[in-house]
């Protein structure tokens, strides 16, 4: 697939991104486990997971695009298959932060938890439904897919992080329920 050969660079670099932020947050996640706060599984499943799932396929996007594809139609289904997915996927978070008791997620961890995530993923999966009348544009759709993943898994592995630094761990509520 010739189209592909313009994004290596892209791909290279996104993937690479993605890898070292997947090792960067197990590492966070193993400096704040000293002191976790209470029902952190519930509350894991639903803020802390996301990020590395929106990681790995932001990895995995770009492991793909380096492959030697023969054509357009094999890469587009497995696009397809990570886009569908990944809203399905979404959509169980979405359960999740509104079910776990650790946390009472705000306007804006609606806006980046749920919503950004489940637009990238309708994107990857439009992208595939149109790769094999309009290829370049499909690499496109799968560029911003895997570039609003990565940007919302590093807001949110920030967010994570600040959250629990400076307001877990001092006792502090700023504007969230902590139980």
């Amino acid at each position: 697939m010739a189209a592909l050969q313009h994004w290596d660079s892209f791909y290279v670099i996104v993937g690479s991104a993605a890898g070292a932020l997947i090792g960067l947050q197990f590492v966070v996640v193993t400096l704040i486990a000293e002191n976790p706060p209470p029902n952190a599984a519930e509350a894991g499943a639903a803020f802390a997971t996301p990020t590395i799932v929106h990681f790995s396929v932001a990895f995995f996007l770009s492991a793909l695009a380096r492959a030697p594809w023969q054509a357009v139609t094999t890469i587009a289904t497995i696009w397809g298959i990570i886009g569908v997915t990944g809203i399905v996927y979404n959509i169980a978070v979405a359960r999740r932060m509104r079910l776990q008791s650790t946390y009472k997620p705000e306007v804006e961890d609606w806006l980046y938890y749920a919503a950004v995530p489940l637009v990238a993923y309708v994107i990857l999966t439009c992208a595939a439904l149109i790769a094999p009348s309009s290829e370049r544009e499909a690499l496109f759709g799968v560029g911003a897919a895997a570039l609003m993943l990565m940007f919302i898994g590093i807001r949110n592995a920030w967010d994570a992080v600040t959250f629990h630094v400076l307001v877990f761990r001092h006792g502090k509520d700023a504007g969230a329920e902590v139980k």
